[in-house]
């Protein structure tokens, strides 16, 4: 006797060639979106350390670039207006610290004269490294 019938394999696919389009739009979804977190950062040199420490408190951005440019927050400032600056955005969040971002190529007395300011305004102050 013969058989008549047709033997049919089913077998399970999965077609993938629209993954390729998800994958390329969410990678740029997160590039866009990584850019934005901090659009505006000064660029600087910072210097590096062994250890590294991360803070969850409010943070004040002081920049000072390696042609004694200073920005707080990413705002440009002179020398001699660093202070009453600083001392605005301390009335407006007392509780927060002053993330100092120097770059490496200056020297000690930069680096003492802001950190003395720090002290005149009775804040903590901490250094930006990298690891």
């Amino acid at each position: 006797m013969i058989s008549l019938r047709k033997k049919k394999d089913l077998g399970a696919e999965v077609f993938t060639s629209a993954m390729n389009d998800i994958m390329f739009f969410l990678m740029l979804f997160f590039i866009i979106i990584s850019t934005l977190l901090n659009p505006s950062m000064i660029k600087v040199s910072l210097p590096n350390s062994q250890s590294s420490q991360n803070l969850h408190k409010k943070e004040i951005n002081l920049t000072v670039t390696k042609d004694m440019g200073y920005f707080v927050n990413n705002t440009q400032v002179n020398y001699e207006g660093l202070e009453a600056e600083l001392q605005k955005e301390l009335t407006l969040h007392p509780e927060a610290i002053i993330m100092l971002r120097c770059d490496k190529e200056l020297t000690i007395q930069d680096l003492v004269n802001v950190l003395s300011l720090g002290n005149k305004l009775n804040t903590k102050m901490v250094l930006a490294t990298k690891k």
